[in-house]
């Protein structure tokens, strides 16, 4: 003798709730986390750091090379708030050594708020054989300005 089968017990569906609605259809996802675009870096600029010297020196060898400025060239020099501007000009009141530096005379470092010891972004542009040196509180200021600085929700930087 054998019994009778036992009718399985298969529970209901997942989310149908006591007032008898079974919910059809896909289900909800899970929000995902966005992955923010990342601009790149543009290919017609090339960054570095230096820091000034007493004699208002920076030196940044690559930097220096991406320009392939050799010692003996002139430059002409330009300051504004916070930033140097060279560039490689036959009438330039700055020559370039014959250690891969920039020279950012007193005069200029003074306009500009630079200090020995101060460290720069520099900027290479060499399509306009020119370089830029920021200064730090340039740079702060530019950080300031924009919206999304990482952790600065609620803050002032």
């Amino acid at each position: 003798m054998t019994a009778p089968p036992i009718a399985p017990i298969i529970p209901p569906p997942a989310g149908a709730g006591a007032r008898g609605h079974s919910r059809t259809g896909a289900a909800r996802r899970l929000p995902a986390a966005v992955v923010p675009v990342v601009p790149a870096v543009p290919a017609e600029v090339v960054y570095g750091f230096g820091r000034i010297d007493a004699s208002g020196r920076v030196a940044d060898r690559a930097i220096i090379g991406v320009l392939g400025w050799r010692p003996g060239d002139r430059l002409a020099l330009a300051a504004d708030a916070g930033v140097v501007i060279a560039r490689r000009d036959p009438g330039g009141m700055v020559t370039m050594p014959t250690r891969p530096y920039l020279v950012i005379p007193a005069t200029l470092r003074r306009r500009c708020g630079l200090s020995a010891g101060d460290r720069v972004l520099l900027a290479v542009f060499p399509a306009q054989d020119t370089l830029a040196a920021y200064s730090f509180a340039v740079v702060h200021q530019a950080l300031r300005a924009h919206t999304s600085v990482p952790g600065s929700q609620g803050r002032q930087l």
